[in-house]
């Protein structure tokens, strides 16, 4: 982290600051005590005010126990992204976010200091703690972006001040909070319209809900997919990689990646346009391509016995998100029965029983050939999909895990999918627990 004076940190006012003896400038910002490498700053959020004495065991060169844990993160967050030249990204989307922001990281590590957030550190805390990490020589830092509701994207680029904004995708998610596409469309543009002059949005080509946020005055508009501006011209799949070959704006370019979905295509191609808007050479652009690495719970590939193969991609679920991996199932699964263990998927508001009958209805039409569904409104995927057997209901968890010991067979491939508070690392953590690894 670019240093920080004790003296500056008092300043921005959040709390209460205690500094070690003899420390005057803290490295880093960590709030789990356990993180805590000497130099660095403990910010006690929640609880943790429990474990500053943790925290200054392990070296910690103060702790702050925050009025307004938020707040003080942000103006910490801001303080470190005032003194960073780097170019800064930000990425959202109704999915794909974290993976675009993986497959951007790939590509700039060959050609730039570049950071990314770890994982999906996309919200009032995680946003904060990715700029802390920027340090003097940082050219490029690549940020992911959540919300639940209007106006919290725009608190996170108040304080993260992107040049450069994608929008991945715009689809029905967070409706309790939004209520439509359009009100999806809406809260995703408040990236849009905190850029500078000089700026690159990189947006979804034919959205008709994100026109009205489009007329961005000095910014450069690059649309994605169909006939925009960067689009695909040809796809070669092999056992191991995807060969893509795309039109960006004026080149073309031909670069192979380390993924086989094809629900990362789409995904590829907003990385390559954030690729060009940041001048990196495009004739080398394959370099990191193949070096990807996906964060957990998102397409992981894990053995199951007898030959089998998990999907897990547990982290979230939305209507869009769920049929593509519902897509990958019936690429991966080969001559092995495809096995679908699919969870609620929450925040769609008043629809959400219609979306869970679509999304039973897409499974029976993608080939799934046995059925777990796990929550309350996944109820709907069983009525939805009254072809598939067999096909159970688990309005828990743990009848879902009791449901899936039950039905999955050695050789199977078994797709887990649900939204975050259904925890179904669980099921996959289950499953995959008699594979033994060499």
């Amino acid at each position: 982290m670019i240093p920080l004076e004790l003296s500056e940190v008092a300043a921005l006012g959040h709390g209460t600051l205690e500094a070690a003896p003899g420390a005057t400038a803290v490295t880093g910002v960590k709030v789990d005590s356990r993180l805590v490498e000497p130099g660095d700053l403990f910010v006690a959020i929640g609880a943790g005010a429990e474990f500053l004495d943790d925290a200054r065991a392990r070296g910690a060169a103060a702790t702050l126990v925050p009025d307004d844990a938020f707040a003080a993160l942000a103006a910490i967050g801001g303080a470190v992204r005032d003194r960073s030249d780097a170019k800064v990204v930000g990425i959202t989307g109704s999915m794909g976010k974290t993976s675009t922001k993986d497959i951007l990281a790939a590509l700039c590590r060959p050609h730039a200091h570049a950071i990314a957030a770890h994982s999906s550190f996309n919200n009032e805390i995680g946003v904060p703690l990715t700029l802390c990490r920027l340090e003097e020589g940082t050219e490029i830092c690549v940020l992911e972006l959540a919300m639940r509701g209007f106006g919290q994207i725009g608190e996170l680029v108040a304080i993260a001040r992107p040049q450069i904004g994608a929008i991945t995708n715009v689809g029905p998610v967070h409706l309790e909070l939004v209520h439509s596409v359009a009100g999806v469309a809406r809260a995703k543009a408040e990236l849009l319209e905190a850029l500078p002059q000089g700026g690159t949005a990189v947006v979804p080509a034919a959205v008709p809900e994100l026109e009205p946020y489009l007329a961005l005055e000095g910014v450069d508009v690059l649309r994605v997919g169909g006939d925009g501006d960067v689009r695909l011209v040809g796809l070669q799949t092999g056992e191991r990689t995807t060969r893509l070959e795309v039109e960006l704006v004026d080149e073309r370019v031909d670069v192979e990646f380390n993924f086989t979905g094809l629900h990362h295509v789409d995904n590829a191609l907003v990385a390559l346009a954030v690729y060009r808007a940041l001048g990196l050479p495009l004739a080398h652009v394959g370099w990191g391509a193949r070096e990807i690495l996906f964060s957990r719970w998102r397409g992981e590939e894990l053995p199951l016995p007898g030959g089998g193969v998990l999907i897990n991609d547990c982290y979230n679920a939305n209507p869009v998100s769920m049929r593509a991996a519902l897509t990958l199932l019936g690429t991966k699964a080969d001559s092995r029965r495809r096995v679908a263990i699919l969870g609620d998927m929450a925040e769609l508001g008043p629809n959400a029983s219609a979306y869970h009958l679509e999304i039973g209805a897409a499974a029976a039409e993608l080939g799934v050939q046995a059925l777990v569904a796990i929550g309350p409104l996944a109820r709907g995927y069983v009525e939805g999909a009254p072809g598939v057997d067999p096909a159970v209901w688990a309005p828990t968890l743990e009848e879902g895990l009791e449901a899936a010991a039950r039905i999955v067979e050695p050789g199977d491939c078994v797709l887990v999918k649900g939204s975050r508070a259904m925890g179904l690392e669980a099921v996959a953590e289950a499953l995959t627990a008699e594979v033994v690894t060499p």
